[in-house]
């Protein structure tokens, strides 16, 4: 009975570690530059517009002058709500409970930080400090999807020093480090009533007698990104960027609450399991290959693409292992695929002074049907996006742009047998979700 109780509490403590729905697929983040949101990212490797630009290509460094800094707010508001939920024990109890709480994703502020040191003409050293990854979502704690999710929450930082070299007016490149810090905190029920009849305990109802396990880490990993920029001729810019992968380790606690009948006790007391202890976990976040052009094609025109590849079948397992030698490790099998990101744009200069601009993209879900889980519910998006620059000052200027992305109805059919969910049961539910943007730059030379 220890070996078996041991191995339905690994699959309990936690689900998964991503979170979403984010602004990007997957749980990435591309709101990186207030200006590049105004063409849905569209040439945002070859566009090197502002200094922003540098967080896709750290070769656009180059082409920006004079020592400044940029500072970009994206407020991002998205929406995922479940429906047509049903859930059961692995031994057919249905689990009552609601569909999650209506509008279950969170709304954030994004911000990102960018500062530049015109070393000479041709050497730039830049720094970047943005969020690539992230977001949060929160389900009601009555759900009938309690013991697969309840909050879900990854936060991210990242601090990037670039080095940008000219060679020529046509040839610029540039390199940089990521020191990526991750933070996540998830938790969800435990169906102490379902474990404890499993485990012959007399009293035991299976989902009627409830805990709940949390679990908290944080990790530090190290990165490179590298790209470079070509002008063939002039008006025309060419541009290719990767990041690499960061590779993390997260250390930190896994908390538990017993249910008030005891049943979690008496699990607790007969295997040494569900206790508090430390918990840890490998996350590898995916590497990035990014492809974009710039053409000027009138006066005050412009049109760009962008087309972005992201590793996504990384992260085809999530591994947890604890300190407590009773609780086997938790396995969850993703088995993500790689993902692609398409974007076109058009920007119209009227004036020297003020640009308007315009985009659309369809960014592809790394998320196969069989696996999604409701810690990551979002399917594929398609972004529709505009947005206005201004120079206020001649040192001064500002960008505004905003997004509305329609994201793909989904379902989740989640089965006692599929691995891992022995111990969680089956769900089901349908999801409608979308998202809005909207991003505030401003650039500042001195």
């Amino acid at each position: 009975m220890r070996a078996l109780i041991a191995s339905v509490t690994a699959a309990y403590l936690i689900g998964g570690l991503p979170v979403g729905p984010a602004g990007a697929a997957g749980f990435a983040l591309r709101e990186q530059s207030g200006a590049a949101l105004g063409n849905a990212f569209a040439g945002a490797t070859a566009g090197a517009e502002d200094l922003s630009f540098v967080f896709f290509n750290p070769a656009a460094a180059a082409r920006q002058s004079g020592n400044q800094v940029v500072a970009v707010a994206s407020g991002i508001r998205p929406r995922a709500r479940p429906h047509n939920t049903s859930a059961a024990t692995a031994g057919g109890t249905p689990i009552i409970g609601g569909s999650g709480g209506g509008d279950v994703a969170r709304d954030q502020i994004v911000p990102a930080f960018y500062a530049l040191w015109d070393a000479t003409p041709e050497l730039k050293l830049a720094l970047s400090v943005t969020t690539p990854f992230g977001l949060e979502t929160d389900y009601e704690s009555g759900w009938a999807g309690r013991y697969h999710a309840l909050t879900s929450r990854l936060r991210s930082v990242n601090l990037e020093p670039v080095a940008a070299y000219r060679f020529n007016d046509q040839v610029s490149a540039g390199v940089g480090l990521q020191l990526q810090y991750l933070d996540a905190k998830l938790t969800n029920a435990i169906d102490f009533g379902s474990l404890g009849a499993a485990s012959g305990i007399g009293f035991a109802l299976p989902a009627a007698q409830d805990g709940e396990a949390r679990i908290e880490g944080d990790s530090l990993g190290l990165g490179a990104t590298a790209g470079l920029l070509i002008e063939p001729v002039a008006g025309t810019r060419l541009g290719v960027a990767y990041r690499s992968q960061v590779h993390h380790e997260l250390d930190g606690t896994s908390r538990l609450r017993l249910d008030q009948a005891g049943v979690g006790a008496a699990l607790s007391a007969a295997s040494g399991s569900f206790v508090d202890g430390g918990a840890s976990a490998k996350l590898t976040l995916p590497e990035s290959l990014s492809f974009g052009f710039h053409q000027a094609i009138g006066e005050g025109w412009a049109v760009m693409g962008e087309a972005a590849w992201t590793r996504w079948s990384r992260f085809d397992e999530l591994r947890i292992s604890f300190d407590n030698p009773a609780q086997a490790d938790s396995v969850t099998e993703e088995d993500w695929h790689d993902s692609w990101f398409l974007a076109a744009g058009v920007t119209y200069r009227p004036s020297e002074r003020l640009s308007l601009r315009f985009g659309l993209a369809h960014d592809q879900s790394p998320v196969p049907d069989r696996t999604r889980t409701p810690r990551i519910p979002g399917g594929s998006r398609t972004w529709i996006a505009l947005g206005a620059g201004y120079q206020v000052l001649p040192n001064l200027s500002l960008s505004l742009s905003y997004t509305h992305i329609f994201v793909d109805d989904v379902a989740l059919d989640l089965a006692a047998a599929s691995p891992g969910n022995g111990a969680r049961g089956s769900l089901s539910a349908d999801y409608e979700s979308a998202i809005d943007i909207v991003a505030l730059q401003a650039s500042l030379k001195f």
